[in-house]
């Protein structure tokens, strides 16, 4: 059975917008004034950090599946945007720092798993723009 999601944003005025999800909210902005902090995130930030989280999940749920042994994990999203409207993302890089004695090989493979199976944002967003994906393992 298929799972609906909802979200409402509501307009607070300018570009400042509160996104409810059941019973959290988030604000998003994107202040027109540079150098203005604004009320929250950009929408492509927070794009960002739901692939982030996304993946980060995905890779940490299959490693503890393969026994790895790590004890932390932290991925770095990065998006270069085209400068004319609209300024989509023309590509991404996320970079995973994984702590501790984890086997390369099987590094590879949960990456590979986690991008064409598992991870919905990753496999939904490059449809339309290139993502790189690279990974430091840490064993200190």
């Amino acid at each position: 059975m298929a799972e609906k999601y909802i979200v409402e944003a509501v307009h607070q005025g300018g570009m400042h917008f509160v996104a409810h999800m059941g019973d959290r909210a988030v604000d998003l902005d994107y202040p027109l004034v540079p150098g203005d902090a604004g009320a929250g995130p950009k929408p492509m930030q927070m794009l960002l950090a739901s692939l982030a989280a996304c993946a980060g999940g995905t890779v940490a749920a299959l490693l503890r599946r393969a026994q790895q042994p790590f004890r932390d994990l932290k991925v770095s999203a990065r998006g270069l945007r085209r400068s004319e409207h609209p300024t989509v993302f023309t590509e991404i890089s996320l970079e995973f720092v994984v702590g501790g004695p984890v086997d390369r090989e099987v590094m590879g493979r949960v990456l590979g798993q986690a991008e064409n199976a598992v991870c919905p944002v990753w496999t939904m967003l490059k449809q339309s723009t290139p993502i790189r994906s690279s990974y430091r393992i840490c064993v200190e």
